[in-house]
């Protein structure tokens, strides 16, 4: 396993890409951002020409937002998550539910439009890949010498690929960096949002059996211990836990207004603080799932001091 990395123009920083020689061809995990850069990088680090197969760990536009590009230039077979063909699919109409779940916590409708003009502006959704075949739903990849497993939580979409002894892990899993999850619709059914907390406490069980995988993760270059990367995410988890829970009965666009005292303006920025606060609040009120899922693994009395300082409360 190869490991490709490339600058991108968003907040994340560089991004990394993957590829593999498999018995059957070349591999390729994920694609970067969909930029200048980002072809240039990708020409360089893979030949197209020789390329069968392109993974995608979840369809956020660093990680997939060259799969056009991909399927231009070589005959690659493209695989993405059933989650995420959803979401292509039904985008419009996913994103008038997540409009409709920002205006239910109080956020108006000239905010949410100019939340749509910020989606346009960086292209936060490019353009759905032409054709794509659904992981979930191909046995055969198996074959390939290629396992998976979903573990949503960094958004509904996270898929792990296995291949020999490494993981590539998008963004379940980073070092030093706490990815909070996205408010979404969920995607089942279409009622409600998604539960992120709840996904994430799930996913800890299925991650934990990468102990001895080499970790390939989406942003910074290496992931030295698995448990250090999620002890990580959960002490930063808990410590913005207790900066929310004074506020916790305030109204959501309220809570926003008193944690940055009206500085956040842009409105993706409000998008991704909104969605970060309602996971914290949704640990605030069922703290025992994630101390349930960390005693499972072993990894609950590293934290537990941090735990009770805010769960208790």
């Amino acid at each position: 396993m190869e490991q490709h990395t490339v600058q991108t123009p968003y907040m994340v920083g560089a991004v990394h890409f993957y590829s593999a020689e498999l018995a059957s061809g070349l591999a390729l995990f994920d694609t970067g951002p969909p930029s200048p850069e980002g072809e240039a990088c990708l020409r360089a680090s893979v030949d197209l020409s020789r390329l069968k197969y392109l993974f995608i760990t979840h369809c956020h536009v660093d990680h997939y937002g060259l799969t056009n590009f991909v399927l231009e230039n070589s005959s690659a077979e493209i695989f993405i998550s059933r989650k995420d063909a959803i979401k292509f699919e039904r985008h419009a109409e996913r994103i008038e539910c997540i409009s409709a779940l920002l205006n239910q916590n109080g956020f108006n409708k000239e905010f949410i439009s100019k939340l749509h003009d910020t989606f346009k502006q960086h292209k936060i959704f490019p353009a759905i890949p032409e054709h794509y075949r659904i992981v979930e739903e191909s046995p055969e990849i198996a074959a390939l010498g290629i396992n998976w497993t979903s573990c949503p939580g960094h958004s509904q979409s996270d898929l792990v690929y296995l291949v020999g002894d490494a993981a590539v892990t998008g963004d379940i899993l980073l070092r030093n960096i706490f990815q909070a999850p996205l408010l979404d619709i969920d995607l089942e059914s279409f009622v409600g949002r998604f539960r992120n907390y709840e996904a994430y406490c799930a996913s800890l069980l299925k991650l934990a059996q990468l102990r001895d995988f080499r970790i390939m993760p989406g942003h910074r270059n290496c992931i030295e211990s698995l448990d250090e990367a999620v002890l990580f995410y959960v002490k930063t988890l808990l410590e913005r836990a207790a900066q929310v829970l004074p506020w916790r009965r305030f109204p959501m666009n309220e809570i926003i207004e008193r944690l940055f005292l009206g500085r956040l303006t842009d409105p993706f920025l409000v998008y991704l603080k909104v969605s970060e606060v309602m996971f914290m609040l949704d640990f605030i009120e069922n703290p025992s799932l994630l101390k349930a899922s960390l005693e499972q693994i072993g990894l609950f009395d590293e934290v537990s001091e941090f735990f009770s300082a805010v769960a208790c409360c």
